[in-house]
């Protein structure tokens, strides 16, 4: 019990945050066209703050399952190598359907605090998720139902509010790095590109997302790779 009050201490933090953002993002639904209920289904089956925004643009063109595949694969992978990585730290207790519990509540900010540990039991885990969990749906359900009362213009405001999330995230470590700096710009770029040429414009955004991100990672791997340090015998 006591690993579990830990974790839940831990992810009260996250939670918060979790539930600004997922504010905007119920918000956003409901300005698309979706129901707030349809919203809040989305939020509680998948805790992905981009590929839920790919998703919903996705979902507006009935039939692109698979560029929706690729969008959701190329921007979601991640979470499989967070949780392959914390993997390698879990107690023996975390085993079996326990893994699934880890796979599906797995969030950067989640790896984040539960990596800082030496051991992660299911307990730590568990109690680690949970407010992150209700953070994400409140926020959701909150946002999608003032999403049918505030005014437009309140809510086109609260829409850019997950876009500056992102920026968030990015300028800290892009000023501290040239190569970031550089691949994140590149990627800003080719999404120019896609919005403004006229024959790019009209692939889909959930496509050119993936196409955007793989181009610009590849480009930085050629263009800035980054040598393996080895240890001395």
């Amino acid at each position: 019990m006591r690993d579990f009050v830990k974790g839940l201490r831990s992810g009260v933090p996250i939670g918060l945050g979790y539930l600004s953002v997922s504010f905007t993002f119920g918000i956003l639904a409901v300005s698309r066209g979706f129901y707030w209920w349809q919203a809040l289904i989305i939020s509680m089956t998948t805790l992905t703050s981009a590929g839920q925004l790919a998703g919903i643009e996705s979902m507006l063109l009935p039939g692109r399952y698979l560029e929706m595949l690729i969008s959701q694969l190329t921007i979601n992978v991640r979470y499989s190598f967070m949780s392959i990585s914390l993997s390698q730290k879990t107690s023996k207790g975390f085993s079996g359907i326990k893994r699934w519990l880890l796979g599906f509540f797995m969030t950067d900010e989640i790896f984040a605090v539960a990596s800082a540990q030496n051991e992660v039991s299911t307990r730590f885990f568990s109690g680690l998720a949970v407010a992150p969990y209700l953070g994400w749906s409140l926020g959701t359900l909150s946002g999608a139902l003032l999403g049918n009362i505030l005014p437009q213009s309140v809510m086109s405001a609260l829409c850019l509010a997950i876009y500056g999330m992102f920026i968030a995230i990015i300028a800290p470590v892009a000023k501290r790095s040239r190569p970031v700096l550089a691949v994140v710009m590149l990627a800003a770029a080719l999404s120019c590109a896609f919005y403004y040429l006229p024959l790019l414009k009209t692939v889909s955004s959930g496509l050119a997302i993936s196409i955007c991100a793989i181009v610009a990672a590849v480009l930085g791997a050629l263009l800035f790779p980054k040598k393996e340090e080895t240890l001395d015998e």
